[in-house]
């Protein structure tokens, strides 16, 4: 599948255009209710109209160059077969020679998976926290914690019957953004200046102390990220083209949310919310239901962009294999329970310790600067191996380095308001996920692998020797490696050695994962007619791996061209044209005591072992049925406990019985 087959599959057209804005917009939409907000934390701004203006201007700015440049111009070209996000971008650049660039891609994907589990939280609070205004009394947290809860709930079932009207709810959500904001531009018009970036450099260095202002800044564009990853849903045309509508929605908001706090300058206080405070009071309860619509749909894009990432990282041997289920036809909608589970348990413990969304806005943004950052130095690779012009690679390079590590400083200030709890979370992913890769590369060099074909006559003889009880007509090994003529040594080990196996048709089957999202495709090797086959089965990193489905459809293929009997051979099914039988057999290596393994090694396998049974079987794993699955346990190199000799000290002499 082809960029091309992408952007005719998603058309640009009114109705692509608004399944956009219900899909892409949700957390950067939303942000007009915490950020201007986040920024009464320097003190003197409410005093201040230059101040207030030079914050506007920031926001501009930033919004134009880092979501509108950065992502929407220049890194939705880096595609992966249609599809974006970091772990995409990263699938592009593995056939480079910069190894290392696999922990920029770590480093990057776990910040946006910790980051996102205070996103929830935020938005669903700050769109509650106006209710505030009509009863201060009113029980936030709870109504609060039932929302977030409903959310989590309900993924199970996925959204395909209310997902159809997040798109019309999304647009009615930036056309009232826009509304608003006129309302009180047209009251104080000179708040157009704030579009003029002297303001923002007047604020960052006429003003001691407002560099820090970044951080709060930043939240405008911690969406931007999650853009990128939606690309695979709606297409770049999609994108660029509702980015207008929404980049004017929310800039005229910001003016609007400006133009009230400077006219009521001397009327407002630390605690109020100039989002809900410039609305007309018979405004405030519809407003703060629209919010939180948003904020709901916000909620779920950003559920729906983890469960993909990380089903991403799965696929490129991040992270443990995970049961991933498919609730509902719509494309990229998935369902993977324990992620649901974390992100529920994370989205809880910030609501119950922060309680309020000015305290959350503190820590917040922190983790995702980190990603921006990563995205930035994949996106330079990216260019590199485009072979782009290097003065352009450079400015790109040399501009948004600057402009996100002054981000990252400035976010520096929120890890002992909170911003730990996102650092923390990151850390972890990122340990787990180089904990993972770095243990499945320990564990391959234990991996034997051996020439099938020098095994291939004492298999014959197997297959034909009635005193071993016959194991399946069709016997399936799945294999480690994709080298032809090699099969791994635990695999003839099984077959000839542990409880040998006779069938009359053997398969060797391969799994490889393609840097394409949804390549679908196998191969086959006949290595004796009828008898014995190789398949290399290649799916793209965003398809599930259902081998037994794929099986049955090779073998029917297969027969269809004489290759390969599918009819049972027992004759009284035979003369029935019953189907036959079938069994795959998977090698479970477990941990091997005497590995020659240094500390760190033995701590990184171990580490792997642990998630690994975090994560589920080899079962649902490929997609098999326990039904007519035998797993096998065996010590990881088995044979190095073979290489150690015992010596015998009462051997009789020669010519003496033992």
């Amino acid at each position: 599948m082809d960029t091309k087959t992408i952007e005719k599959g998603i058309p640009l057209s009114l109705g692509t255009m608004l399944i956009t804005l219900g899909i892409v917009y949700g957390d950067i939409g939303t942000s007009p209710l915490y950020v201007l907000q986040s920024m009464f934390t320097y003190n003197g701004f409410l005093n201040d109209p230059y101040l207030i203006k030079g914050g506007i201007s920031a926001v501009f700015w930033t919004l134009t160059l880092q979501t509108t440049i950065k992502y929407v111009v220049i890194t939705l070209r880096a595609d992966n077969n249609g599809e974006g996000g970091i772990f995409s971008l990263y699938a592009l650049l593995k056939g480079m020679k910069y190894k290392w660039l696999y922990l920029i891609a770590i480093v990057g994907g776990s910040s946006l998976v910790a980051d996102g589990v205070i996103t929830c939280s935020i938005t669903v609070t700050s769109a509650i926290e106006g209710l505030q205004i009509i009863d201060p009394n009113v029980p936030v947290i709870g109504i609060v914690v039932v929302i977030i809860s409903s959310i989590y709930a309900v993924q199970r079932q996925g959204t395909q019957k209310i997902g159809k009207y997040f798109g019309p709810a999304m647009f009615f959500w930036f056309f009232t953004l826009g509304i608003l904001g006129i309302y009180q531009i047209v009251k104080y018009p000179l708040i157009l200046e704030a579009l003029n970036p002297y303001y923002a450099y007047r604020m960052l260095f006429d003003y001691p102390g407002t560099f820090m202002l970044l951080g709060a800044i930043f939240l405008c564009t911690t969406g931007a990220e999650a853009l990128y990853a939606d690309l695979g849903h709606c297409g770049i045309k999609n994108i660029r083209m509702t980015w207008v509508y929404v980049k004017t929605m929310l800039m005229l908001n910001y003016l609007g949310q400006g133009a009230w706090l400077i006219t009521q300058m001397h009327h407002t206080n630390i605690n109020d919310n100039p989002f809900y405070m410039m609305m007309p009071h018979w405004f405030v309860i519809p407003g703060v239901l629209i919010a939180t619509m948003a904020a709901i749909i916000a909620s779920q894009a950003l559920i729906s962009g983890t469960f993909t990432l990380v089903s991403e990282a799965i696929s490129l041997n991040f992270f443990p294999h995970l049961k991933i289920k498919y609730p509902t036809i719509i494309k990229g909608q998935m369902y993977i329970s324990r992620i649901n589970m974390f992100l529920w348990v994370g989205s809880m413990f910030v609501v119950a310790y922060f309680r309020e969304s000015s305290r959350m806005q503190a820590a917040y943004g922190l983790a995702i600067s980190i990603t921006m950052l990563m995205t930035t130095i994949l996106m330079t690779f990216y260019l590199i191996k485009k072979g782009t012009a290097r003065w352009k690679i450079c400015i790109f390079t040399t501009t948004f380095a600057i402009i996100e590590t002054a981000f990252l400083i400035s976010n520096m200030q929120k890890f002992y308001h909170g911003g730990w709890f996102t650092l923390a979370l990151a850390a972890f992913f990122s340990i787990s996920m180089f904990a993972w890769t770095k243990g499945s590369e320990i564990r391959k060099r234990f991996l034997k692998y051996v020439p099938l074909n020098q095994y291939l006559p004492v298999i014959e003889a197997v297959s034909a020797d009635t005193q071993i009880p016959k194991t399946s007509t069709h016997l399936l090994y799945l294999l480690n490696t994709n080298e032809k003529n090699l099969v791994d040594d635990d695999i003839i080990f099984s077959l000839l050695n542990h409880s040998p196996k006779r069938a009359d048709v053997y398969w060797f089957v391969n799994l490889t994962i393609d840097e394409a999202p949804y390549t679908c495709q196998y191969t086959i090797e006949t290595i004796e007619a009828q008898k014995i086959f190789r398949v290399n089965i290649v799916l793209g990193f965003r398809m599930e791996p259902k081998i037994n489905m794929y099986f049955l459809q090779i073998l029917n293929q297969q027969a269809a061209l004489d290759n390969v009997d599918k009819v049972s051979q027992y004759p009284s099914l035979r003369s029935r044209n019953y189907l036959a039988d079938y069994r795959f057999v998977v090698i479970n290596r477990i941990k091997n005591l005497e590995l020659p393994l240094s500390q760190y090694q033995d701590f990184i396998l171990s580490y792997y072992y642990f998630m690994e049974r975090i994560g589920t079987d080899a079962i649902e794993n490929y997609g098999l049925n326990s039904s007519n699955t035998i797993v096998e346990s065996v010590p990881l190199g088995l044979k190095i406990n073979m290489e150690s000799t015992i010596e015998w000290i009462n051997k009789p002499a020669d010519g003496q019985n033992g």
